[in-house]
């Protein structure tokens, strides 16, 4: 399959990151108009978030790869998967991406699009969280990517975050530029500026360690990665004389 103009890679890129804080942002805020019970609040933001990140892996994936996610991006460019300067432009359309998703979710809710949160997320342990949630979203990903299995992406990515929203500390935010976005949001999945750059911190340790994962449990051996995408039918479809 011929790979996608960067243009297109970056617009999905962005819209991927937008929608995806959207979903975060916005479930948040219904969830808590919704109950009062923080630990269903809670659970209504992650089933959202999880349902809404395998949708965007499995549309946007055939086109951009479906980062969404600077760590990934930065993980990908150290495997030299994309080159610098793409990389320097997937990470300006996600944090584009997630300033825009933010506002959408607010405004949705008749909420000001952009409001500095108050919500101080600190402590090692929340640290500690984040470089848990990161290391294995990073680690999944190669995971399936290196062995032949990027068809599964859609659903084992965000298993992993569902899962790490309820073992770690800090929730799973595991993504720089859903945490940028959720800077700007007052609301139940909101950050307060002075806790974000610890958080960005421990994600880029967390995917330093998932890389180191990677390489130890699943090295290349000079297999090409195949992207977290779906099986080769559904892009190009076949005629039936073709398959073997």
């Amino acid at each position: 399959m011929t790979q996608p103009g960067l243009a297109r890679r970056l617009a999905a890129e962005a819209l991927g990151a937008g929608l995806l804080v959207a979903a975060v942002v916005g479930s948040g805020i219904m969830a808590t108009n919704l109950t009062d019970d923080v630990g269903l609040a809670l659970l209504i933001n992650a089933v959202s978030t999880v349902a809404a990140l395998g949708v965007l892996i499995w549309t946007l994936g055939p086109t951009s790869g479906a980062h969404f996610n600077p760590a990934v991006t930065l993980v990908a460019a150290v495997r030299r998967e994309v080159a610098p300067a793409e990389a320097g432009g997937y990470l300006a359309a996600q944090l584009v991406g997630a300033f825009l998703g933010v506002a959408l979710a607010n405004v949705m809710f008749s909420l000001p699009a952009w409001e500095a949160s108050t919500t101080e997320r600190t402590g090692l342990g929340v640290l500690l969280g984040e470089v848990v949630a990161t290391a294995g979203l990073v680690w999944v990903i190669g995971a399936v990517t290196r062995t032949g299995r990027g068809h599964l992406g859609p659903v084992l990515v965000p298993v992993w975050i569902g899962a790490a929203y309820f073992f770690t500390s800090s929730t799973s935010f595991a993504n720089p530029a859903v945490t940028f976005g959720r800077v700007f949001t007052d609301t139940f999945t909101g950050i307060d500026p002075a806790s974000a750059l610890p958080f960005v911190l421990a994600q880029l340790v967390g995917a330093a360690v998932g890389l180191g994962l990677t390489e130890v449990f699943h090295p290349r051996h000079g297999v090409v990665p195949e992207p977290l995408d779906l099986p080769d039918p559904v892009h190009e479809p076949q005629q039936s004389g073709d398959r073997r």
